[in-house]
């Protein structure tokens, strides 16, 4: 009913309130200054011992106390007579609310005295609270309703939650700490609880608050901080807000508070949707920064404002900065408002620039912008949701890059500056960026009204949810304006916010910007250059001497002109892309937001960004070193862009092109390397997918070539999460050679063209030479277990001891992930490798095993080089093991073994990533091992040496088995040789590649498929033909080959016929590899005819490819196979230099006159006379060089010497090889040498350049114990450089053994015969009757050029060959130089209709017309083929797809989904391939076809997803939820698709 006889002491302030009952006690002493009191006095009572003074008290204040005291009226004094303290007192964990207590108080005076029963002392307030004590002024609002927030310790938070991890308190990291949460008892479908904080009077402009927040749980909600201030109309501004699950740990939150000048609390409520599941706790609160500056009688520093009325010091830069600093504003008076804006009122003075420099403008806002997770949630002026700021608006339609642009008005120049008396002009300003995606923010200052003028400052990158104070100091001689520019990242969540823009010390300009004036263009030089008629036509001017160089000399890497004028505009040799420069290389884009290549530099990365793209280029390994980028941020999905160099005119034959690349990101795209040769443009480099967060290298060879583009080509991915970067491109060694052949160093090849390779470089598959001599294989014939694997396997042989095999494949546009896109031989898609396929069924840890052939345990400087390409994480491991030879484990070959090689693939974890093999090539030292030792003169067989035996029981010649002639009577010579062939009982002898990833299938007709309905020869379903079976897993481009045995010889009338079909519902192409004509691909109806001359050939094979033409495809097929006119007749020879024996069958050339009869009548060896360099060694032992025309070497280790007979027992012959062996021949005796020491002995008289047609002939013998040496044949260029021609080790038996070896080198030459000794005595070397054909005194080549190509020929540039016309511009290198393939004409034939000449509805080929059905159907149905050219490939077609899908998922915040999905789709494929089922084809004029199709796809997808959800508890019993989830997901999937209708 009032304070009855208490009464308020009148000095306390703050005094007690008064106030009704309620279901709490609320106070309002909470931000009183340490030590302030509160009284209420009673009257004065008489002297009394028995007095009693009895009251109810509640407390909740952390840190002060009540008192009860008894005062002496008269003099004041007071004594202490009970007194609660908060600080110490023990509590249980009890809710924040307190009951109210009773006490007693016993009072004993013997004079007069009042009670001060309620002397309340209130200490600061809460600046730091661990709640270890009390709530510390933090209490529930509407305690009792069934979700409030409680004190306690880890044993308090109720049983429902202990499935969640235990929760400590966050100050000592313990179960003992406390620590404030919230509980529920009710079921209310939308509770709250909110947690009321200490009230303050007032917050300096610093003030920040800082606390620790657990939010973890399944349905655990929502919870926001909110300030209210006293007096504010807009009661309530967040301040901070979390959604959902946090996880389970403890999270830092700071909050940006700021001037508040009037009294303020906080509130922490928390919100839960029906179902609360979770732990939600609050710790560790503390303010900081949060007092005004004390009062001072005088500033300490000079400069420093000394505040009006509150008499605190505050920063010279402070005044006059839209915030009140002193605290009673006297910063803030007699400001000038035109040099202030907080945008309360609107721009001020500033304006959004309209002069098109930006995009778009910045947008006045209150509270917090329309996106979640970015911007500030209220002003900097007010720090209220009602104040009002700039921001920039990261959403749609605002695009990566965008920026938007906000001038000032133009100021006064400052001569001042930073010297002398005057202040220097200070901008202040308030930025906050905020936000996962947050670009950047720059401020400029410019002179002229045009352009952004120069940088002042920059910022990147999220920096936190706080607004930040920036100071510039701004000097400039003239009239400026500042400007203001933000720029839009790489999503929405890129928000960027300024506010409260001042000036000090600036004085406004009356008059605008000037323009920018343009300037007179300085003088014209003109730079002197030749007289036009020095320059004749093909030649062009250089700015110095020489005054003129050839057009090719443009652009090739060489400084032609004195001053490198001729290399002006080109690219070059070396680019590190520092400052911007581009060095010759072109690219960008003229569209805003497209996808393209722009340099850029790592210290532009902001947040969100670092993962993205490099932060450090590869240069400098610095963020200020600058790359080229392709940047996902811009663009869509797909889209490509290309940086590509100018026209090279010509490279040398080492060119190669190294760079470093960088592919980071979870979603970045591919690279690609492509060279361009006019039209022609074919992929040599390809890389897809997230390589790591580091650079690597990339090489591409390039060789010799003309008229060449370089093309790096970039694809976006799905999103922007992944940029390609590249950086140091170098051409290395693309500088073409001198014009003019110089002698070839001692270490160099020398080339039929006059150039000069280093030795190293030869037979390595690549084309150094630039005329392919190089790689020539009469040349390389050395270098044995050579293997491009472009049709079979060669020597190497699949393992039986491994989990699968090793397969050939077809270099083609990669997936994402697999291989490379072209092979090494070739450089191009039709090129073959071997690969590793590590997709399913393949599992983690399987091995494929494959071996080369046995090497000899004699063989010297043994290496081998190949070609690998193993890229991507988790691609596996290969390994090269040393295999004893007869095919023991790993690690033999050591000691006296024999060896082989083996590559070991083992399967990584990634099935998308593959190993490639190529070209494998072993080094002359390898000596091939001993096949057999001494022969049997009675094998197993039953037939002597050198013969087979027939099914009839007899024995033929080895030489007479695939010889088109039934030798035996009953055809089995012949029957396994790959002859003519109905399939009716089988192959006849084609045999299939062993590692071809497609078979040709031996098979009957079935109707209504895509294969012949019945064979050609029975025309029943009931026979055999051979055809390719589609199949699933089958890809585009897959190749079968079936080949025949080797042919001894033909007849100049052989004929090869076979029947063929391909159907408009097959698909596949069918080449016969024995290239006099061109296989007819032509589709038809039924089986059709083809015939091929074979000619005269010898020691050959018949090859038939198949190739898929079209995923999954198939059908093509073969039948009747049949040679006809094959066997070679009486008197008609292979070749027209063959011998016509006496007995009339005819027989190579080189084999006449050999000391070997071959002729049935001995004819070959009669008549020799004195061959060119022939010797029998049958001299006086002193005079066999002179007469044999050789020389011993000086550096090798021993001598060759004239022997009758061996001078060791059991090794050596007992004679010479002549008939008696009366004869001497050239003896190496081991006995009286060393191990591995070698003799030499070398012709002296060089012969003439050679390539295939000089042979030697000799015969040796080598016999004696297991440890025999070698022996060796070279040809020796002028250059010292050794080609090795024959080779031979081991033991080969108690006779003279006939060898014949092809001499072939490309400068004129000397034949040298090595003999290496064994390891021990018996390891003699004998060499006798050596003899050359007449050939190698004339030289030449083997094939000579004729001097000038026929009628309908094309001479190619580079090698002696001449080519049909219709073979230019196919698609397929003919030449060895692939000259018939460069330089193709973009225009007729090869280009899309229409072009006139034909009806509508049809394309023009070279001569005729054709439907436009046949166009771009994957068949050439134009004679040149160009219906083909230019056609869009498979997969750039658009699919609309309905998918059922069953998904397991894991989920902790993100889920992790496996599905199996089932599809069905409706395709539009322009322009690509006929229909070729029952698809609905649309055609368009001249121009091509449409297939709409149909298809059923099974998918098996991976999936990343990030979900958000709304879940219902359905059971009250069981902890049972309902959720609607809305995700975005990332999956990749394999699928299978069947098509049902097209």
């Amino acid at each position: 009913e009032g304070y009855c006889d208490l009464v308020p002491s009148p000095e306390a302030v703050p005094g007690w309130t008064r106030r009704p009952g309620g279901p709490r006690i609320k106070r309002d002493h909470t931000n009183n200054q340490s030590g302030s009191t509160a009284e209420l006095r009673s009257p004065v009572f008489l002297p009394s011992l028995t007095c009693q003074v009895t009251f109810y008290h509640h407390t909740e204040t952390s840190d002060g106390d009540l008192q009860v005291q008894v005062r002496d009226p008269l003099y004041g004094r007071t004594t202490l007579l009970w007194k609660a303290s908060t600080a110490g007192e023990p509590r249980q964990p009890s809710p924040v609310w307190a009951p109210w207590r009773r006490t007693v108080v016993q009072v004993t005076s013997d004079r007069p005295f009042q009670v001060a029963p309620f002397s309340g002392v209130c200490g600061c307030s809460a600046a730091l609270c661990d709640f270890g004590t009390d709530g510390c002024g933090w209490h529930e609002v509407s305690p009792g309703d069934g979700f409030d927030w409680v004190r306690g310790q880890t044993e308090d938070v109720p049983p429902d939650y202990q499935g969640h991890p235990e929760l400590l308190d966050h100050s000592t990291n313990t179960t003992e700490g406390h620590f404030l949460f919230v509980v529920q008892n009710s079921s209310s479908l939308s509770p709250r609880a909110v947690l009321r904080g200490p009230q303050f009077q007032q917050s300096s402009s610093s003030c920040t608050m800082t606390f620790w927040h657990y939010n973890a749980g399944i349905s655990v909600g929502a919870v926001d901080l909110y300030l209210r201030v006293s007096g504010s109309d807009n009661n309530n501004t967040v301040l901070w807000r979390a959604f959902n699950s946090q996880g389970p740990r403890w999270n830092r939150v700071e909050v940006q508070l700021g001037r508040i000048p009037r009294p303020f609390h906080l509130l922490l409520a928390k919100l839960s949707m029906g179902m609360f599941d979770g732990v939600s706790a609050l710790d560790d609160v503390a303010f900081r920064n949060c007092s005004l500056p004390p009062a001072m009688e005088a500033c300490p520093k000079a400069g420093q404002f000394h505040c009006a009325r509150s008499r605190a010091c505050v920063d010279h830069l402070q005044v006059c900065d839209l915030t009140d600093d002193c605290g009673d504003g006297s910063d803030e008076e007699g400001c000038a408002p035109e040099l202030q804006c907080d945008f309360e009122e609107g721009l001020c003075s500033w304006s959004q620039d309209a002069g098109g420099a930006d995009v778009f403008d910045w947008t006045r806002v209150r509270g917090p912008t329309p996106t979640l997770s970015t911007g500030p949630w209220k002003d900097h002026t007010l720090g209220l949701a009602r104040g009002h700021y700039l921001y920039i608006e990261a959403s749609a339609p605002q695009a990566f890059g965008d920026t938007a642009v906000l001038l000032s008005p133009v100021f006064q120049p400052t001569p001042g500056g930073f010297s002398g008396g005057q202040a220097p002009c200070v901008m202040r300003f308030h930025y906050h960026m905020f936000g996962t995606h947050v670009a950047r923010l720059a401020v400029y200052m410019r002179t002229t009204s045009a352009g952004r003028g120069h940088m002042l400052w920059l910022q990147y990158g999220n920096r936190g949810d706080l607004w930040h104070r920036k100071t510039l100091y701004l000097n400039s001689g003239r009239p400026f304006q500042i400007l203001v520019e933000g720029t839009v990242g790489d999503d929405f969540s890129g928000d960027i916010a300024i506010d409260d823009l001042s000036f000090l010390d600036c004085s406004l300009n009356d008059e605008p910007l000037p323009s920018v004036r343009p300037t007179a263009p300085p003088p014209r030089t003109e730079t002197p250059s030749p007289p036009a008629d020095r320059c004749p036509p093909g030649l062009v001017s250089c700015s110095a001497p020489p005054g003129c160089v050839s057009q090719e000399a443009l652009c090739d890497f060489n400084h032609d002109c004195g001053d490198g004028s001729d290399e002006e505009g080109c690219v070059r040799e070396v680019c590190d892309f520092e400052g911007g420069d581009l060095c010759g290389w072109r690219g960008g884009s003229s569209l805003a937001h497209a996808f393209h290549w722009a340099p850029d530099q790592g210290e532009t990365i902001h947040d969100g960004e670092q993962n993205h793209r490099p932060v450090q280029d590869h240069t400098l390994g610095a963020p200020e070193g600058w790359y080229m980028c392709a940047d996902s941020s811009k663009g869509s999905y797909g889209h490509a862009s290309d940086l590509r160099t100018p026209p090279i005119s010509s490279t040398g034959p080492q060119c190669t092109l190294v760079f470093w690349y960088h592919m980071g990101g979870f979603t970045v795209g591919s690279l690609q390397v492509l060279l361009r040769h006019g039209n022609v443009t074919h992929v040599v480099w390809s890389q897809t997918g997230n390589q790591g967060n580091r650079w690597r290298r990339g090489e591409v060879f390039i060789g010799i070539a003309n008229s060449l583009q370089v093309v790096f080509r970039a694809r976006r991915g799905v999103s922007y999460m992944g940029d390609v970067v590249v950086d140091d491109v170098s051409f290395q060694g693309c500088a073409p050679g001198p014009p003019v052949p110089r002698p070839c160093g001692p270490q160099e090849f020398s080339c039929s063209s006059g150039r000069c390779v280093p030795q190293d470089l030869l037979c390595d598959f690549i084309d150094h030479c630039g005329d392919g001599s190089d790689e020539d294989p009469y040349y390389c014939k050395g270098f044995r277990g050579r293997c491009s694997f472009e049709v079979d396997l060669c020597s190497w042989r699949q393992s039986d001891r491994d989990d699968f095999d090793w397969l050939i494949k077809a270099g083609a546009p990669p997936r994402v992930g697999t291989g490379p896109s072209t092979d090494h031989t070739v450089g191009g898609p039709g090129g073959h490798y071997l690969y590793l396929d590590a997709s399913f069924p393949r599992a983690l840890g399987d091995t494929a095993r494959i071996r080369g052939p046995e090497w000899s345990h004699r063989s010297t400087h043994c290496t081998m080089r190949f070609s690998l390409h193993m890229s991507g994480d988790g691609v596996g491991a290969l390994a090269v093991m040393l295999v004893s030879g007869g095919g023991g484990g790993g690690g033999g070959g050591g000691g006296g073994d024999d060896f082989m090689v083996e590559f070991r693939g083992k399967v990584g974890r990634n099935p998308m990533r593959e190993i490639c093999l190529d070209d494998v090539v072993f080094s002359p030292g390898c000596l091939p091992a001993p096949q057999a030792e001494t022969p049997d003169p009675l094998p197993p067989t039953g037939c002597p040496a050198g013969f087979l035996r027939c099914s009839s029981g007899g024995c033929v010649s080895e030489d007479r088995w695939c010889d088109f002639r039934d030798d035996c009577g009953d055809g089995s010579d012949e029957v396994h040789c790959g002859t003519s062939c109905s399939l009716e009982a089988g192959r006849c002898g084609w045999s299939p590649s062993p590692a071809d990833t497609l078979d040709w299938t031996l098979g009957t007709g079935t109707p209504n498929s895509v294969g012949p309905p019945h064979d050609h020869t029975l025309h029943t379903q009931q026979g055999h033909f051979l055809f390719l079976a589609s199949s699933p897993g089958g890809v585009r481009g897959d190749k079968a080959h079936m080949r025949s045995s080797v042919w001894r010889a033909s007849g100049p009338y052989c004929r090869l016929s076979f029947w063929y079909y391909i159907s408009q519902h097959a698909s596949g192409t069918i080449r016969l590899l024995v290239k006099v004509t061109r296989g007819d691909d032509e589709r038809g109806r039924g089986w059709r005819r083809a015939e091929v001359m074979l000619s005269s050939r010898r020691n050959f094979e018949v090859i038939f490819e198949g190739v898929r033409t079209q995923d999954l495809g198939g059908g093509a097929a073969l039948d009747d196979l049949e040679y006809t006119r094959c066997a070679v007749g009486p008197g008609s020879c292979p070749s027209a230099s063959d011998f016509v024996c006496g007995s009339g069958e005819c027989i190579e050339s080189r084999l006449r006159c050999d000391s070997k009869p071959d002729c049935l009548d001995q004819s070959d060896e009669a008549a020799c006379g004195d061959m060119p360099g022939a010797c029998n060694f049958n001299m006086p032992a002193d005079q066999w060089e002179e007469v044999c025309q050789l020389t011993q070497e000086k550096h090798d280790d021993c001598d060759w010497t004239i022997a009758h007979m061996s001078h060791t027992l059991g090794s050596g012959p007992l004679g010479d090889h002549s008939p008696g062996g009366g004869g001497g021949f050239l003896y190496l005796n081991s006995a009286a040498q060393r191990e591995g020491d070698v003799a030499m002995v070398t012709t002296s008289r060089p012969f003439p350049a050679s390539r295939g047609r000089c042979h030697l002939r000799f015969w040796f013998y080598m016999q004696g114990s297991e440890s025999m040496g070698t022996l060796k044949v070279y040809t020796v260029g002028a250059s010292g450089v050794r080609l090795l021609m024959w080779a031979t080790g081991g033991n080969h038996g108690d006779q003279w053994t006939y060898a014949s070896a092809v001499l072939s080198n490309p400068a004129p030459f000397r034949v040298t015969f090595q003999a290496q000794v064994g390891g021990d005595s018996q390891t003699d070397v004998a060499l006798d009757d050596i003899t050359y054909t007449p050939e190698c005194i004339m030289g030449g080549d083997a094939t000579p050029a004729p001097p000038h190509c026929g009628p309908g020929e094309f001479q190619c540039s580079h090698s002696s060959q001449c080519i049909p016309l219709s073979w230019l511009c196919d698609g397929q290198p003919d030449c060895v130089d692939q000259s018939d393939e460069r330089s193709c004409p973009a225009l007729v034939p090869g280009t899309p209709p229409p072009q006139g000449g034909c009806p509508p509805g049809h394309f023009l080929c070279a001569d005729s017309c054709l439907p436009s059905l046949l166009r771009c159907d994957g068949v050439p149905d134009c004679p040149l083929g160009e219906d083909e050219a230019a056609c869009r490939e498979w997969g750039e077609g658009v699919c609309v797809c309905v998918c059922v899908c069953v998904c397991v998922c894991v989920c902790v915040c993100v889920c992790v989904c496996v599905c199996v999905c089932v599809c069905v789709c409706v395709c539009v494929h322009p322009c690509v391939r006929k229909c070729v089922f029952v698809g609905v084809c649309m055609c368009v004029s001249g121009s091509g076809c449409v297939c709409v199709c149909v298809c059923v796809c099974v998918c098996v997808c991976v999936c990343v997803c990030v979900c958000v959800c709304v879940c219902v508890r359905v059971c009250a019993f069981v902890s049972m939820c309902v959720c609607v989830c809305l995700c975005v997901c990332v999956c990749e999937c394999e699928c299978v698709c069947v098509f049902v209708h097209g």
